[in-house]
């Protein structure tokens, strides 16, 4: 009876601290057409403190929508554009040789911001990758001999082209792991696009006024945390990841030759904590396995392989992750 209650007193509360959500859907609706899946899955990573990658063709806004959320949050935001002959330094900083002190400086690189936009990632090499990705996962920067801890809250996300392969260079499965959601990004629907054509030939720039700041986010985040998830969701999350490994234990055999690796302990983590944001943003007090569901697919498509025979077969892993979830057990 008391959890009842307790839970009850949650709920009314989350949905009361959430009440900012609304506002910032609202302001970015303001700027971005359509896109609602991206929205989402852009403030699912503000409030759980995990990386995102976007992967679509380009013109879909990608870049407008996080730099619209940048000025929401009246948060530092910076875009580094990925070519191949960026090096580490043009990401993180370097030392710069002062002649006139006879010392070197510090300068220090577009990572320091509180929202980055990393621009067609595939397109640097692997040591920039590296660079940026220890950054993400360390959340500290080494430049010469001196540590600096990069700025709260820290949200790197990322893009990809999926169609142009020449000149790029993949990043490898233990990479992609360690952004929270993959989200592809599809195309408006023709009345969206009618309204897009509209906007850009008037060129009427709206003027976006901030409604939270970072301290905000970071509060946020604090009472994301608190969100209810109970041991039967918590089975429910495990069951799911444990099936990308081994599909044969919940009935799926014909998928064991499809699979060349599932998702590791990180997906399971990620999910919980997907899941905790998703239900904050639903105004919600405790997680439900609708929003396990809601987010499963951003969360696994990057950290399921698929096998030769899956290729051969034109098996995606969007598929696989539907089939699992129509086989695990909701609770």
């Amino acid at each position: 009876m008391n959890q009842t209650i307790n839970l009850r007193e949650l709920d009314e509360r989350i949905k009361e601290q959430s009440s900012f959500v609304d506002s910032l859907i609202m302001g970015m609706d303001s700027t971005i057409v359509g896109q609602k899946h991206l929205v989402k899955s852009l403030l699912i990573g503000l409030l759980a403190d995990g990386h995102v990658l976007l992967e679509g063709v380009p013109g879909l806004a990608k870049t407008l929508a996080i730099k619209t959320l940048g000025e929401l949050i009246d948060a530092k935001y910076n875009r580094v554009q990925f070519t191949p002959d960026l090096l580490p330094a043009d990401v993180i900083g370097t030392l710069i040789y002062s002649q006139k002190t006879e010392e070197f400086n510090i300068k220090k690189g577009p990572i320091f911001a509180n929202l980055v936009l990393a621009d067609e990632i595939n397109r640097a090499p692997a040591k920039v990758q590296s660079a940026l990705l220890e950054a993400m996962q360390e959340r500290q920067v080494t430049i010469g001999e001196e540590t600096f801890k990069l700025p709260t809250p820290f949200l790197v996300l990322a893009t990809q082209n999926p169609i142009e392969q020449e000149g790029t260079y993949p990043l490898p499965e233990a990479q992609v792991d360690r952004f929270m959601l993959k989200v592809n990004i599809t195309y408006p629907k023709p009345e969206e696009e009618k309204l897009i054509i509209r906007q850009n030939i008037q060129r009427e720039k709206k003027e976006i006024k901030p409604i939270l700041k970072p301290e905000d986010i970071i509060e946020a985040r604090k009472v994301v945390q608190q969100v209810y998830l109970d041991e039967n969701i918590e089975k429910y999350i495990v069951d799911i990841v444990h099936a990308t490994r081994f599909p044969e234990l919940c009935g799926l055999e014909h998928l064991k030759d499809m699979i060349s690796f599932g998702g590791s302990p990180r997906a399971s983590i990620n999910l919980a904590l997907a899941a905790k944001a998703y239900a904050f943003i639903e105004g919600k007090g405790y997680v439900v396995p609708e929003h396990v569901r809601a987010i499963a697919m951003d969360v696994l498509r990057h950290r399921i392989g698929l096998s030769y025979e899956a290729e051969a077969n034109n098996m995606t892993t969007e598929e696989i992750i539907n089939e699992i979830l129509n086989s695990v057990e909701v609770p």
